[in-house]
């Protein structure tokens, strides 16, 4: 029996429900990325964060190329970006509506 959509599109946010993968898909946006470079920027340990590309390439958000001894990764398409630059869009406005309503409260005292 197939997975309902709605139930597959909930194990897709799932996936993305890690920081780590949230930043490393964040970090490819400026191109394909050696591992060394990712891990310059995260605060994680190797271990976690080949854990981490392993769920981005499984899911198929991230692709790797070997170039040497360089692991090199990258984002699989155009569409992964523009997905976080909608979820940066959609949190900014949620952001600016809490501000404007934290105003509000504080203007009430």
């Amino acid at each position: 029996m197939p997975v309902p959509l709605y139930q597959a599109k909930a194990e897709f946010f799932r996936m993305l429900g890690h920081p780590v993968r949230i930043r490393v898909l964040e970090l490819l946006q400026a191109g394909p990325t050696p591992v060394r470079e990712l891990l310059a920027e995260l605060d994680v340990e190797p271990s976690s964060l080949s854990q981490q590309l392993a769920v981005l390439r499984r899911s198929g958000l991230v692709t790797s190329t070997r170039e040497g001894s360089t692991v090199v990764y990258a984002l699989a398409g155009a569409d992964v970006a523009e997905l976080l630059r909608t979820a940066r869009r959609i949190l900014t406005e949620l952001l600016a509506d809490q501000g404007m309503l934290l105003a509000e409260l504080r203007a009430a005292r």
